[in-house]
């Protein structure tokens, strides 16, 4: 074993100074992430940027590993949109595995609740709300003035996408039961539409 690792640490030998010098630059990015809680967002972000600009003109210094360099700063482009809002938004996680883990527990207590294994149709139709209700009323007691639909046009408006999703799943239930009969019945509305009164 010992002789493995020295044998690997030899042929390596010549990438360590530009894995270390990526690796400082990584830990500055998480350094920068961390401490951004309290601070002005609009100054993380322009250092932030500064340490990207920093990567890509050094990043030929690390020649086989520049590769690695060029992937974290288009991933980073990708997920720039959404990257800072976190540290706006109150209540927001920071990281993805506090997002999942608020996921996974809204998953567990929903297989509690139902029995099933999968995912329930009742998560499946009426799961943005669910879900909103789950994570709300977990962090918070919700009052009654709260229950209450401030924007009752809007609440009308996603009781009516709820319906259409509960109406779909519906029609696809009744073709699977019977899918002669459902076909058959859609093509005689079909051709009672289409002939001349």
């Amino acid at each position: 074993m010992q002789r493995l690792l020295t044998t690997g640490l030899a042929k390596t030998a010549d990438l360590w100074p530009a894995i270390t010098h990526a690796y400082a630059w990584v830990q500055r990015a998480a350094q920068l992430l961390n401490t951004a809680e309290g601070h002005d967002v609009l100054l993380v972000r322009k250092d932030y940027r500064a340490l990207l600009s920093e990567m890509r003109h050094e990043q030929a210094a690390l020649g086989d590993l520049a590769w690695g360099v060029a992937h974290f700063r288009k991933v980073t482009r990708s997920y720039w949109p959404g990257l800072f809002r976190c540290y706006t938004t109150a209540g927001l996680p920071r990281t993805n595995n506090a997002l999942e883990q608020c996921f996974g527990s809204a998953r567990y207590h929903e297989r509690r609740a139902t029995g099933r294994n999968g995912a329930s149709p009742a998560m499946v139709i009426r799961g943005q709300v669910r879900l909103l209700a789950l994570v709300v009323t977990r962090a918070t007691p919700l009052s009654n003035d709260a229950l209450r639909p401030a924007d009752i046009e809007q609440w009308r408006t996603l009781r009516a996408e709820l319906d259409d999703r509960q109406e779909t799943r519906r029609v696809q239930l009744r073709f699977r039961r019977d899918a002669t009969t459902y076909l058959t019945d859609l093509e005689e509305r079909l051709l009672k539409s289409s002939l001349p009164a």
